[in-house]
């Protein structure tokens, strides 16, 4: 539903992506992940026709986009970050501006932004003037206006910018829901903890370059990413955290144990499962006051930082 071949994007003499490689299929949440300057925001406005690229080949839905931008962008919705609005129009009047731009028949209108608006929870401010909307009201009016008209690709570009944890977490309800119905969602981000819970895949970008793309799954094999092992003591005194420390660290199957916090020890973990029950049975027999003992894959973000992705173009 998304594909890039070779897609360079240059301004003057700065290079803000290199050779991109993407391929996104159809009811994938795809997150762009990267630092600000990463080129995430070219890409995505290359994608969206936006921005013409210095060369490569874009296909929106297997149509090319040089070739056929309108039938190309058809399917397409698109929300930037800082999106633009009409300040002095009401919030009902801007949908309706869009719903017609979109050709909604006019029968269906009404019903479809007051859903929209209702899924938003903007439903009780239709007839408020968007001057008097705060940032994150307007981002959500904008992604109202971004589905108006049920696009099969969707690119959001730091959506969540502005927006309160509540609306944060609608946000990533809407985006599951459309993409089990089959519409493919680009994301990206910089806050990485707002996409490893949903996204079904990942790219990682680093000045201008994919670094590491694919599903998380993958991802973390191919980085060699292992589970990460979480302790925490009953009564943290500093012998027995010594002690613990000292006692994993001679644990041949973990690797750079550290205490966190007082008492809060993490270690990569390379065994199997029933080798972390036999060490629960063991640290226990040697006489650590364990309150917590649990093992976590590592998230995104875990794998961004592993990889070093922190540089800007």
């Amino acid at each position: 539903m998304i594909s890039a071949r070779s897609l360079r994007i240059d301004y003057d003499n700065v290079t803000a992506v290199y050779d991109l490689d993407l391929e996104i299929p159809k009811g994938q949440i795809f997150g762009l992940v990267g630092p600000n300057g990463a080129g995430k925001t070219s890409t995505i406005k290359a994608l969206a026709g936006i921005l013409e690229p210095t060369y490569g080949e874009i296909k929106i839905a297997g149509i090319d986009i040089d070739l056929s931008p309108q039938e190309a962008l058809r399917s397409l919705g698109y929300m930037p970050d800082f999106p633009p609005v009409y300040e002095n129009l009401k919030v009902g009047e801007y949908l309706d501006v869009f719903a017609a731009a979109y050709l909604i028949p006019r029968q269906e209108r009404s019903q479809r932004i007051k859903h929209w608006l209702e899924r938003v929870d903007l439903l009780g401010k239709q007839n408020a003037l968007i001057h008097t909307l705060s940032r994150g009201m307007r981002q959500r009016l904008v992604l109202a206006k971004t589905l108006l008209h049920q696009p099969t690709v969707l690119f959001l570009d730091e959506p969540a910018s502005g927006m309160d944890p509540i609306a944060r977490k609608e946000l990533r309800n809407i985006l599951t829901e459309v993409s089990q119905q089959g519409t493919t969602v680009l994301i990206s981000s910089h806050i990485l903890t707002e996409l490893s819970d949903f996204c079904t895949s990942v790219g990682i970008m680093e000045k201008g370059r994919m670094v590491v793309s694919g599903t998380i799954e993958e991802i973390r094999k191919r980085v060699g990413s292992k589970g990460k092992l979480v302790i925490r003591l009953v009564n943290p005194y500093e012998r027995t955290r010594e002690a613990l420390l000292h006692d994993l660290k001679n644990v041949p199957y973990l690797h750079e144990p550290n205490e966190v916090a007082p008492g809060h020890f993490h270690a990569y973990f390379s065994g199997e499962d029933n080798l972390a029950a036999n060490l629960l049975k063991e640290l226990i027999a040697q006489g650590h006051p364990i309150a917590d003992f649990h093992l976590r894959e590592e998230n995104v973000e875990d794998i961004f930082f592993k990889i070093g992705a922190r540089e800007v173009s």
